[in-house]
């Protein structure tokens, strides 16, 4: 690795930095613009150590904390709301309060992992809800289930857009979407083996005066305090400090972090990112067409086990029959994501997901024929899955420098969850086992959400337009800084 001089021409520097081996820079403690050079081979090697080491654990974490957040609901069976005493609307007032806290603590987290680094921020995360789910299995009236699922969910809050980001000061852009996928694949896997995990649980009975349903959660938190506590173990405080690397891979990370300060930016928080992301259009017209998108993923979740137990199996059946609806929308997720990293487009890919989840949802409105309903979730789950991993890698590698990236990011976030609360109430448990009100406005939604995305790929592109007619005049600045200077083009 050494410096080397470079071309003089812009065209010349447009072309050394597409094929991504030099890249002009700007030296972080120095000031200086330099070139570097980072041999592409020294480079994948740290990256597969990130893979080996630091993938799994996202994984591993986001499968816990979905397991330990879903099974409330198979609680209840287990006669949850009865033991301690819920009456009329009050589930549904724990899951909403427990949503707010999720939307409030997003931001707040992704921040702790830039200032103290992965290790710290998602570890001291994982003990937090480690210790909610346990205190889950002894409380004994609404009031503490409230606080206890609102201090686990504000916990939760940050995991995906903490690792969300971590990927995205690793891998270049090009390749962040199938890291930032775990996200989604540990739904998929949680959704699909999560409620047979429960049924397993049921078949304890009472033992040693506990009821299922609590045993549900304390054989829960033994597994997720011993499996992600040794995942924990492999987080790294930093890409550039990574205790797995060894020196010459740590230098290669130093070096890429140099190179791409124009995508990472000052170590140093600065606030003047804070207004730059607030008031960039490209966060608010993402962050709302995510929360259109993201009503159907919260219907999916309630509307797939009714549709199965509406065709008269078992409740072990069901959790069976929801594992190939799963399998399916985990091969399209890795699929579809794959593809758009390899074409470094993200837009089109949204857009076209957005078709079959709409097709799915009207087959279920249609027809009143369990079967069909069935197979719409077979049609939806095709784009269900994608949708969401790709709007996050989307603003994660376009949004630049980090401190942007640390604010902009969970605030598109957190405006898509609130679509928990609002799917909370478009499925009021009296209207199944159809839920046409939901599924239409699911729909509906998942439409408004293709044209919303279709707008923000325009107003990208306009940018990137606007850019590159500068740069072929002659321009070295256009006087905006961040993702928004010359320095880059967004990806579309």
């Amino acid at each position: 690795m050494e410096g080397k001089d470079g071309p003089s021409s812009v065209d010349d520097k447009s072309q050394y930095a597409i094929e991504g081996v030099v890249d002009t820079t700007r030296d972080e403690s120095e000031g200086t613009s330099q070139l570097i050079y980072i041999d592409p081979e020294k480079e994948a090697a740290a990256f597969r150590k990130f893979d080996k080491y630091v993938l799994p654990v996202s994984v591993i974490f986001q499968v816990l904390s979905s397991l330990d957040r879903n099974n409330l609901g198979n609680a209840r069976v287990f006669g949850f709301d009865e033991e301690i005493g819920l009456t009329g609307g009050q589930f549904g007032n724990i899951n909403t309060l427990s949503s707010v806290c999720t939307i409030l603590f997003e931001m707040p987290w992704v921040l702790a992992v830039r200032k103290f680094g992965a290790k710290a921020a998602l570890g001291t995360a994982f003990l937090l809800w480690s210790a909610s789910t346990l205190g889950t299995a002894f409380i004994h009236n609404y009031a503490q289930a409230i606080v206890v699922r609102m201090i686990l969910n504000a916990a939760e809050a940050g995991l995906a857009q903490g690792f969300a980001y971590l990927f995205s000061t690793i891998y270049p852009r090009e390749l962040a979407g199938k890291r930032i996928m775990t996200t989604n694949l540990a739904q998929t896997i949680s959704g699909a083996f999560g409620g047979l995990f429960a049924y397993a649980v049921q078949t304890m009975g009472t033992r040693r005066g506990l009821s299922a349903w609590r045993w549900l959660f304390i054989v829960e938190f033994c597994i997720t305090i011993f499996v992600g506590g040794i995942g924990w173990i492999f987080l790294p405080k930093s890409a550039e400090s990574a205790w797995f690397l060894n020196a010459e891979e740590k230098e290669t990370m130093r070096l890429k972090k140099i190179r791409d300060f124009h995508l990472r930016g000052q170590k140093k928080f600065e606030k003047k990112w804070i207004r730059l992301a607030l008031t960039d259009p490209f966060v608010w017209m993402l962050g709302i067409a995510f929360f259109t998108s993201s009503v159907a993923i919260n219907g999916f979740g309630v509307f797939l086990p009714t549709i199965i137990q509406g065709l008269g199996f078992a409740s072990l059946k069901v959790n069976y029959m929801t594992i190939p609806v799963y399998v399916l929308g985990t091969i399209t997720l890795v699929t579809v994501v794959w593809l758009s990293d390899k074409y470094k487009r993200r837009g089109v890919f949204i857009i076209g997901c957005c078709v079959p989840v709409a097709v799915g949802y009207l087959v279920c409105v249609g027809t009143a024929n369990r079967g069909a309903g069935y197979a719409g979730m077979f049609i939806l789950v095709l784009g269900l899955y994608p949708i969401s991993t790709l709007a996050v890698t989307w603003i994660a590698t376009n949004l630049s420098p980090d401190s942007k990236r640390a604010i902009g990011m969970p605030l598109a976030y957190s405006i898509a969850n609130i679509s928990a609360v609002v799917s909370s109430q478009l499925y009021p448990s009296q209207q199944g086992p159809r839920y046409v009100q939901g599924n239409a406005v699911s729909a509906g939604l998942t439409v408004v959400a293709a044209f919303l995305y279709g707008s923000c790929w325009l107003l990208l592109r306009h940018r990137n337009a606007k850019k590159a007619k500068m740069i072929a005049e002659g321009a070295t600045t256009n006087g905006l800084e961040g993702d928004q200077s010359l320095d880059s083009m967004y990806i579309l």
